[in-house]
């Protein structure tokens, strides 16, 4: 079968980053500037390691070149439009401008065990699910690799900083579940994978099981992450257990039904030695019936996976809601009976627009920054 091409519109590039840049990259980056390549190091030192890419912190550059190789090897891709925290300050939403004006979310959140956040990879998504903020917005562009790892650069300096439950901590979770379809946007994310998981100055040197990589199932793309070596969580959104009801959710079912998203899955888990999560947002009266959850146990039986039902956090207006606590419980233990390792997932951000989406589109794109 041929498959599906997601393209997304033309656009001026953002500046060329440090963080977009392999071995070769950067070799080449000091050619081009005229720079020894150890200047090079130094700064990726402080950009990878101490999460910064402000000059004054970089005192061991000279004083007089340091602003014009800072500008010039980490410019700035993301502006701060808006921070705005809840859950007694350990989630912060934070809202960016990029060099288009697009806007585009990430959300930091402190547990007592880790730090996370979540991140996205294009601005909107093209995948049309009709419960999802920014799906209801459409694709704008992709994300390119250094606007990804920027986000993850940016919460670990606020962590780093106290600035998500009062007293520093180190990040220790990225999860690729914010604006946009990751596997749509295949070459930047894995690139920014490699930025992530390599040891600084190389990257910012985070264990590969700590990090997640959804996708509502792109066949394709899943075998070709299956042959990167690369072994991340992968998060399946699916949703639904039966074809007629996913291909209303999750429209690209119509191209790659449930049964080789999860075949494609199963190969994953094999090649990686790591089981893959299903995630499945439970909306009222819409796939959160008993016999619906007797159904999705049936299909997982006997593969390596683990469901995180997500309590459907509502964006305005929308017909979507989430699930009755009794309709949720009585899913969990269905579903247990079958079985199935399954997890309810912690609600988190319900008050400041928690919904992926939902701050960027509700925040005028000519609007000042704020906090």
């Amino acid at each position: 079968m041929s498959e599906l091409t997601f393209i997304a519109p033309k656009v001026p590039k953002p500046p060329k980053h440090l963080a977009d840049l392999d071995a070769d990259g950067r070799r080449q980056l000091a050619l081009d500037l005229s720079l020894p390549a150890f200047r090079i190091e130094q700064i990726a030192h402080h950009y990878f390691d101490r999460f910064t890419s402000n000059p004054e912190d970089m005192t061991d550059l000279p004083a007089g070149q340091r602003q014009a190789w800072v500008d010039a090897v980490v410019p700035q891709l993301l502006e701060p439009v808006r921070t705005i925290t809840c859950d007694n300050e350990t989630t912060a939403k934070q809202l960016w401008r990029l060099h288009d004006g697009v806007l585009v979310e990430s959300v930091v959140m402190r547990y007592p065990d880790r730090a996370t956040v979540c991140i996205s990879s294009q601005a909107g998504c093209g995948m049309n699910c009709p419960f999802c903020a920014t799906g209801q917005a459409g694709l704008t562009r992709n994300l390119s690799t250094a606007e990804i790892v920027d986000q993850v650069v940016a919460a670990a300096a606020l962590l780093n900083s106290g600035g998500v439950g009062g007293d520093p901590v180190r990040l220790s979770n990225v999860v690729f579940m914010g604006m946009g379809e990751p596997l749509a946007n295949y070459k930047a994310v894995m690139a920014a994978l490699r930025r992530l998981t390599d040891p600084a100055p190389h990257g910012l040197g985070l264990s590969r099981r700590s990090i997640t990589v959804s996708t509502v199932g792109l066949v394709p793309r899943i075998q070709d992450l299956t042959k990167e070596g690369l072994p991340v969580t992968l998060a399946v959104s699916l949703h639904a257990p039966d074809d007629e009801l996913r291909d209303t959710l999750v429209p690209v079912n119509t191209r790659w039904n449930i049964s080789e998203v999860l075949d494609a899955a199963d190969a994953y888990a094999r090649e990686s030695g790591r089981r893959y999560s299903i995630e499945y947002a439970l909306i009222r009266d819409i796939n959160d019936q008993g016999w619906r959850a007797d159904l999705l146990a049936q299909r997982l039986r006997g593969r390596l996976v683990h469901v995180n039902l997500i309590p459907l956090n509502p964006t305005p207006g929308s017909v979507w809601t989430a699930s009755r606590k009794a309709d949720e419980k009585e899913f969990v233990r269905r579903l247990e009976m079958g079985g199935i390792a399954v997890t309810v997932r912690d609600t988190r951000g319900q008050e400041i627009d928690g919904a992926c989406g939902q701050l960027a589109a509700a925040y005028p794109q000519d609007q000042p920054s704020s906090s």
